[in-house]
């Protein structure tokens, strides 16, 4: 899922007292107050992630298309929003006039806390938040599509259905970029990626419980792949190519291209 640029966000506390062994991870208001700052310390390279997307927008779109009031305009799909990043991240590089973004999002929390923050900072622009289950809306043709820390929420029964619907939706020459966290195939090796992805969160002011807690509070509800599954799903998604353009520890984001 995605940050929020809201300035003095709370702070990530969540897991700093033991929860019942059953609790599980939920993007409720509880996440929304402190999501920026549990992003922030949770996910490696997070920002730079972030600040491409514009980039690669103004390379592959071509801002041809044609919306319901007669307007030049690229439609962009942010599918699991949350509070708003990527929809914040493209329209501080873009005119009102050139994108339209559509932002969905399961949780009502996150969805009405992205409103008010976009709305306040870009009201000109066409940003539309919509609660709803990604597996579940209808697409209309677009230009880009951003998957940021979603499918992995996903159950993976699920998951090709729903980048086979990102794919026919895409107008020829657009693309899709989806990060997630994934796993390694060699035990040792994933054990080791995943120890330095602790000393991460360590460094950045977590504790042993709270790392132990979200842990277990994520438990077969953040469910990884491998970064060649990742791949081989675009491809049978019907993605002509796709590539890592960037990775950091276990957190790696693609991008998928129909040409």
């Amino acid at each position: 899922m995605n940050d929020d640029t809201k300035p003095n966000a709370g702070n990530d506390t969540i897991f700093t007292t033991p929860l019942d062994k059953h609790a599980r991870f939920s993007f409720d208001e509880e996440v929304v107050a402190c999501f920026p700052d549990m992003i922030r310390r949770s996910v490696p390279g997070y920002g730079q992630m972030l600040a491409m997307l514009p980039i690669f927008a103004k390379r592959h779109l071509s801002f041809g298309q044609i919306n319901e009031s007669g307007k030049k305009i690229s439609r962009i799909y942010d599918l699991g929003c949350s509070l708003g990043a990527v929809s914040f991240a493209l329209a501080d590089k873009f005119d009102a006039d050139d994108i339209e973004i559509r932002a969905i999002d399961i949780s009502a929390p996150m969805i009405e806390r992205a409103k008010s923050v976009l709305g306040e900072h870009y009201p000109n622009h066409d940003i539309r938040f919509v609660l709803a289950d990604v597996c579940e809306i209808e697409f209309e043709p677009c230009d880009m599509i951003v998957l940021n820390l979603t499918l992995q929420f996903l159950p993976p029964d699920v998951r090709l259905s729903l980048l086979q619907k990102c794919h026919d939706a895409l107008n020829e020459g657009g693309i899709l970029i989806l990060t997630e966290k994934t796993h390694l195939v060699d035990e040792q090796d994933d054990a080791w990626q995943v120890e330095r992805y602790y000393d991460f969160k360590r460094a950045n002011g977590y504790s042993e419980l709270e790392i132990s807690g979200k842990r277990n509070a994520l438990e077969n509800v953040l469910i990884t792949d491998t970064l060649d599954v990742h791949h081989e799903r675009l491809a049978q998604a019907g993605f002509d190519r796709s590539l890592t353009w960037f990775r950091f520890l276990n957190f790696v984001s693609m991008i998928a291209f129909k040409q």
